[in-house]
């Protein structure tokens, strides 16, 4: 049952969902992506998202027909220090706008044992888009005892070379791989 959830909150195209798929929305306040790269080889420095938006569409039926999108600000970003902020959102990075997005939406899924599966989809950033996959683990599904509705949380990792995205500046001194790390939870909706 969890490998079908899993499969369910991470899967294929939003546009092969079908009728019989339940949706389940994002709960921005207790999901996050977070990312590490190394600094100069001195330090591995840290970063965040959160409270971004999304949806998943879940087939109990047949999970490769689910779908899971996500979209967040890309002047969301939170590092601890707001210069170093800045510069990311400057000509250097992204050279970002207010209404400037990262998107992610699932094309396909390889359930790969009872919790865990390899989620591949298309990811947006900086106007440009690649496929990517996430090494996906589901946490828990069930009734959340505060919400007292139905309730899935998962975590997930993959590793990005951020040159792909045009926002290689100082590579490969400040390492062109960064770690992302997502832990998401999303509840039933109504």
């Amino acid at each position: 049952m969890k490998a079908l959830v899993l499969a369910a909150a991470l899967t294929a195209t939003a546009g092969m969902a079908t009728a019989s798929a339940e949706k389940y929305v994002l709960d921005s306040s207790h999901s996050q992506v977070l990312f590490s790269y190394n600094h100069l080889g001195y330090s591995t420095t840290f970063g965040m998202f959160s409270g971004f938006e999304g949806e998943i569409m879940f087939d109990a039926d047949d999970p490769a027909a689910s779908s899971v999108t996500v979209s967040m600000p890309v002047m969301s970003m939170f590092t601890g220090w707001e210069k170093r902020e800045d510069h990311f959102m400057g000509a250097d990075f992204f050279g970002a706008e207010e209404d400037d997005m990262i998107t992610f939406t699932s094309t396909s899924i390889e359930v790969t044992g009872e919790d865990t599966a390899k989620i591949t989809g298309d990811l947006t950033m900086n106007d440009t888009t690649k496929e990517v996959v996430l090494d996906a683990v589901l946490n828990q599904t069930g009734t959340h005892p505060m919400a007292n509705k139905e309730w899935a949380g998962f975590d997930a990792t993959t590793t990005l070379l951020r040159s792909d995205f045009g926002v290689g500046a100082f590579a490969p001194a400040v390492s062109d791989e960064v770690d992302v790390r997502i832990s998401i939870e999303a509840s039933k909706a109504e």
